[in-house]
């Protein structure tokens, strides 16, 4: 009896083994042995040619792009402006879109995919208006690609899970997120209030001048990295507050900084404030009241020596065509000449000139006085870009620190002592160079 029975349920293990491994294998067929192994075109429009796309979710949520001249729009839920890099990336995914591979050749029913009611649907229109409909449903047993169709089709495709991110976007991820919108190119001035106090910038080609509250040199880097502050200034969409907290919190926070910027459309204002950690800001090139990332507020509250070109000299990183130093009773002159430097007639040691280059090139102020400047105790010229530039500084001595100036500016720049050191010590160490054959 013990045997039969132990038979018996040998028997109904083995069956129900089979039953679980024959219901497993048909629900991983449409993952492990699909149809056709070759890839199937779902949608072929050229990027140029798409002129509408609406995106349906199964939630009810629905976002409609338009296409107007070369520029796209959302116009549902709400008319905002489109980001063109976020639908340039999503166009991209959908003009070139193709499967894994076939699913289910002659589908007859649509349900068991998901894709009766599927979870995206995208209706796109080209240019001749004809509209393809995409169905994207359900994800596959293995997890790694979805269930996708196309209305009027039969057949069901597998898609990558990665091509349904790009194509499954809210208006938040396709909105303009940009609080300003002038074209930094064309930027020709930029006002800064903080800490303060009020700048203005004016620019001349590609040259940035501090133009209030005196004229002085402006640092390049730094004017390049508030132009990129400003162009970047985004609204921060993933923040949960909804219009009114938001609106509540930049009316009680400290204003930090704002910024009027003007190119060949007009000019542009942001206001930014602080709450404890959090940026708010305020434009008047889109309505509404905006959190902020935090890297815009930081950039934005600088004050006017955060801008100044600390350097004394501005020929950079390229020799410069001559040299004169004049230190009391020391002349140095040198002339750079076919690929020499000389002095008088003299080759002089190339090494010994490019370190007195480089501290030419590195004296910069530590701190900018209002007064100190007495007498000049060193003269220095340098004269570059193929005699185009002359740079004239003149250094005093004022008890223990040293004072310099260029020659028709306002601006005074307070050096440290060792830098001055350096510069004597380098002009002191200049020599003739080496006869030929000889180190």
């Amino acid at each position: 009896m013990k045997s039969k029975g132990l038979l018996t349920a040998s028997f109904l293990l083995l069956l129900l083994t089979g039953v679980l491994w024959w219901s497993n294998k048909r629900a991983a067929k449409a993952d492990k042995e699909p149809i056709e192994s070759t890839t199937t075109k779902l949608v072929n429009i050229p990027e140029d040619q798409f002129r509408e796309i609406e995106i349906k979710r199964r939630s009810g949520e629905t976002v409609h792009l338009q296409r107007s001249d070369s520029k796209w729009q959302i116009t549902a839920p709400k008319s905002l402006p489109a980001d063109a890099d976020a639908v340039s990336s999503m166009l991209s995914t959908l003009s070139s879109l193709s499967s894994d591979r076939t699913v289910e050749d002659k589908a007859t029913s649509l349900d068991q995919y998901g894709l009766t009611q599927p979870t995206i649907e995208l209706d796109i229109t080209d240019k001749n208006k004809k509209t393809s409909r995409l169905l994207i449903g359900d994800d596959t047993p293995a997890g790694t690609a979805v269930y996708a169709a196309i209305a009027g089709d039969s057949r069901v495709f597998a898609l990558s899970s990665y091509k349904k991110s790009n194509l499954d976007k809210s208006p938040n991820d396709l909105r303009d997120k940009r609080l300003l919108t002038f074209d930094s190119d064309k930027a020709s001035s930029i006002e800064l209030t903080a800490k303060k106090q009020t700048i203005t910038f004016g620019r001349s080609k590609d040259e940035w001048q501090i133009v209030k509250p005196k004229p002085f040199r402006a640092d390049r880097s730094q004017m390049v990295e508030l132009l990129r502050t400003l162009r970047e200034a985004k609204m921060d969409l993933s923040a949960s507050e909804d219009e009114k907290k938001v609106s509540a919190a930049f009316s009680s926070s400290t204003p930090l900084a704002t910024a009027r910027v003007t190119d060949v459309s007009g000019t542009q204002e942001l206001q930014v404030r602080k709450n404890k950690d959090d940026y708010y800001a305020e434009s008047s090139a889109v309505a509404g009241i905006y959190k902020i990332s935090s890297g815009t507020g930081p950039g934005l509250d600088k004050g006017l020596d955060d801008f100044r070109n600390k350097k004394l000299f501005d020929f950079g990183f390229a020799d410069p065509d001559k040299i004169e130093l004049h230190d009391g009773s020391k002349n140095y002159s040198l002339t750079h000449r076919g690929g020499d430097w000389l002095s008088g007639s003299a080759k002089m040691d190339p090494g010994a000139v490019s370190a007195l280059i480089d501290k030419i090139r590195d004296l910069s102020a530590t701190k900018f006085p209002e007064t100190g400047f007495t007498v000049s105790v060193i003269d220095l010229t340098v004269t570059s870009d193929g005699g185009k530039r002359i740079e004239r500084v003149f250094i005093s001595k004022n008890g223990d620190k040293f004072v310099a100036k260029r020659q028709d500016e306002p601006a005074l720049y307070e050096l440290s002592a060792s830098a001055v050191a350096e510069l004597q010590k380098a002009a002191a160490d200049l020599k003739p160079a080496p006869p030929p054959g000889k180190k």
